[in-house]
C-alpha cells in the first residue's frame, strides 16, 4: 500500500483545510520544498500536492512552488487543484508532476474528461471528493446530486484509470476513515483507489491495508505526530 504524504499549498505555504473549509484553514509550514524534502528522507516515493488556491480560482495558481518541488525535493508528485484544460494537463505533466488529478471538471465536461483519459492514460487520476453522499466540486464549496458510488462507473466508462477519493466531511478532523463508504467505492471500481480524509491513527491505515486500497493520503496526522511517516512507509510495505 503506497503511502503519500499531503502537502497543501495557501498563498505559497502548507496548510490543512478543516472538512474542506477554507475559513477553518491552518498554517503548517513556509516552506513546501523543505516538506516534501522531509518526507522524501524519510522514505516517501510520492507526496499528494493540492493547490488550494487554484481549487477555488479555477486554475493552477502555485505553479512556481509546485515545480520547485518536482525539481527540488527528490520524491514522485501527484497534483490536484484547479485543472481544467488540457493545456494545463500538459504544462503540468511537462514540469515532472508524475501524476495529475482532477476534480470538477471530470463531472462537469466529459469530453475533457474522456480527452484527458486517452491523451494521458495513467498519468491522469480523477479526485471523488465526497460530502454529505454526494460529489463535492468547485473547491469542496459545491456538490453534485450524483452518488459517489454510481460516479464510478461513469468514470471508468470515460477511460479513468484511477480514483482518488476523500471524504471531505472527515478531513482535517482525525476522527478516522468511513470505512463504510471506502468498501462500497472498492466494491464498484475496477480500478485501484487512493482514499484520504479523516486519517488519524496507525488503526485506521490498518484497516485501509486490509480493505485492498492501493494508496492513503496523509496530511494533518503526520503534521501533528498523530503518525509516524516511516511506521506508516513499513505498514504500507509489508
Amino acid at each position: 500500500m503506497l503511502i503519500l504524504p499531503a502537502i497543501d499549498i495557501l498563498g505559497g505555504r502548507c496548510a490543512r483545510l478543516y472538512q474542506g473549509r477554507f475559513d477553518r484553514a491552518r498554517i503548517y509550514a513556509d516552506d513546501p520544498v523543505a516538506v516534501a524534502r522531509a518526507w522524501a528522507e524519510a522514505g516517501a516515493r510520492w507526496v499528494h500536492v493540492v493547490d488550494l488556491d487554484a481549487a477555488r480560482a479555477g486554475r493552477p495558481v502555485n505553479l512556481g512552488v509546485v515545480a520547485a518541488v518536482v525539481r527540488s525535493a527528490g520524491v514522485a508528485v501527484q497534483y490536484g487543484g484547479g485543472v481544467r484544460t488540457l493545456g494545463q494537463l500538459e504544462e503540468l505533466l511537462g514540469l515532472g508532476v508524475g501524476r495529475v488529478v482532477v476534480g470538477t471538471a471530470a463531472f462537469t465536461d466529459p469530453d475533457f474528461l474522456a480527452e484527458a483519459c486517452r491523451r494521458f492514460g495513467d498519468r491522469i487520476a480523477v479526485a471523488l471528493d465526497v460530502r454529505d453522499g454526494q460529489v463535492a466540486v468547485a473547491g469542496w464549496e459545491a456538490a453534485l446530486p450524483l452518488d459517489p458510488v454510481a460516479a464510478v462507473g461513469r468514470l471508468e466508462a470515460a477511460g479513468v484509470r484511477r480514483l482518488v477519493v476523500t471524504d471531505v466531511g472527515r478531513d482535517g478532523t482525525l476522527e478516522g476513515v468511513d470505512l463504510d463508504l471506502v468498501r462500497e467505492i472498492l466494491k464498484a471500481a475496477s480500478v485501484p483507489v487512493i482514499v484520504g480524509g479523516g486519517v488519524g491513527s496507525f488503526g485506521d491505515l490498518k484497516a485501509l491495508k486490509g480493505l485492498g486500497v492501493e494508496g492513503v493520503i496523509l496530511g494533518r496526522a503526520l503534521y501533528e505526530g498523530r503518525v509516524d511517516l516511516r511506521a506508516a512507509l513499513a505498514c504500507g510495505a509489508d
